[in-house]
């Protein structure tokens, strides 16, 4: 492909990313109306975690098989399954009972959010794919384009967790999630109806066990990948949601309303912030003209650059004297800091880990790569539960410290020697 983008691979494209963004608005409105609905009805900490572990447990199981499918079958029908998967999951939920017991509607939920995972990885895994395949190769015409698309889709889900939170506050569980898979089902027809041909059909030789990299910076990158997710989700999932709601709820059916938009508003502030950081990042880095190596060996520094947010804030709820205005201020404004720096590492592992594949082996490698993604929310999810229960959102913003160490680790084994854009 030449440097600059044809025609046809701009429209495909422009597809790819309207299906993406429609698929991640739905994905952040589920996650914030399982999350305040079932906080609502009592659960746990621990039990609200585990209502998104069958997600993350998918998206793994996913990832390791989604590029070896996506190879076989083409990135068009794993981006279309992505999306039916989704509105059946949809569909589903709304038929959840009040009635059932707290483990029958824990379970349940489990099995739904699994099947949302499903769906979350193959739109992912597809559309992350067609950028290495569609985007120009010349000065840092792929960061551009990864960074435009990964960007604008924080973005639109930070916008899904507020409407969650408005949608939960207004019409309620059952109405929100239904409306929802109307709108996505309709959306997946306009999509399939205006896909340009351009993309992989598949090929039917693929073997599985190429799914494995034998790339060094390829496995390394994901085992940084896994413990950088894993240092967010620690404290977002669960951990800062139920203190906000803590702190600002008062018990009444109003106050608790107020609470749901408060906290849908900041957890959309902080993923549509981190989006537009991730759309920036090529310039915040001078992609264009600045050498491979030196990107790559940005990734190590940024990493270290997080590490102190956490740890700092960690200490100052532990010292405080219980919440207040100026603590929560505090909170929310690291927290702000966190995530724009978090955006850089993030838009930085996605650009190389598709500078570090080849076109014939892009499904397989960013396959694995988001497997890592998926293993990194499991255990931040798991371990926000766990945290919180045990040692509150200190512990949450203790771990998460800890987690970073261990990514920046994995940064620093990547090799600065110059990707090859294959």
């Amino acid at each position: 492909m030449t440097s600059a983008a044809r025609p046809e691979g701009l429209t495909a494209y422009i597809s790819v990313t309207a299906a993406y963004w429609a698929f991640m608005l739905t994905d952040g409105a589920l996650r914030m109306l399982v999350l305040l609905h079932f906080h609502g009805l009592g659960f746990s900490p621990v039990q609200l975690a585990y209502l998104f572990l069958l997600y993350e447990v998918a998206g793994i199981l996913t990832n390791l098989s989604a590029g070896w499918i996506a190879a076989r079958f083409g990135l068009t029908k794993t981006l279309y399954a992505g999306l039916g998967i989704q509105v059946l999951a949809l569909l589903a939920l709304a038929c959840l009972s009040t009635e059932w017991s707290v483990t029958t509607s824990v379970i349940f939920v489990m099995a739904v959010q699994g099947a949302s995972g499903v769906a979350k990885d193959l739109a992912k895994m597809s559309s992350k794919s067609a950028v290495k395949l569609l985007a120009p190769t010349g000065q840092g015409g792929l960061f551009r384009w990864v960074a435009a698309l990964t960007g604008s889709k924080n973005a639109v889900k930070g916008l899904g967790f507020l409407l969650g939170a408005a949608l939960l506050g207004i019409l309620g569980f059952v109405p929100s999630v239904l409306s929802m898979a109307v709108v996505l089902a309709a959306i997946l027809a306009g999509v399939a109806l205006t896909m340009p041909p351009g993309l992989p059909t598949g090929r039917k030789d693929a073997k599985f066990s190429e799914v494995f990299s034998k790339d060094p910076n390829v496995n390394w990158l994901s085992f940084a990948r896994v413990f950088l997710f894993g240092a967010r989700d620690v404290w977002f999932v669960v951990g800062i949601p139920i203190y906000f709601y803590a702190v600002l709820s008062d018990g009444t059916e109003a106050g608790n309303r107020a609470a749901f938009f408060a906290i849908g508003s900041f957890m959309a502030v902080w993923t549509i912030l981190y989006g537009a950081v991730q759309a920036a990042a090529p310039k915040l880095l001078k992609a264009a003209t600045r050498p491979q190596a030196r990107i790559v060996a940005a990734a190590k520094a940024w990493t270290g650059a997080l590490i102190a947010l956490p740890a700092a804030l960690a200490l100052l709820v532990l010292l405080s004297d219980g919440p207040s205005p100026w603590l929560t201020t505090a909170l929310v404004l690291g927290l702000l800091a966190f995530g724009a720096i978090f955006a850089v590492n993030s838009s930085l592992h996605s650009y190389l880990i598709l500078a570090f594949t080849s076109g014939e082996r892009v499904t397989m490698d960013v396959g694995f790569y988001y497997m890592a993604n998926a293993a990194g929310r499991l255990l931040g999810t798991l371990l926000s539960g766990l945290s919180y229960q045990v040692g509150g959102l200190p512990a949450c913003l203790g771990t998460a410290a800890l987690l970073l160490v261990i990514s920046r680790f994995g940064a620093g084994k990547l090799d600065r020697k110059d990707p090859v854009l294959a």
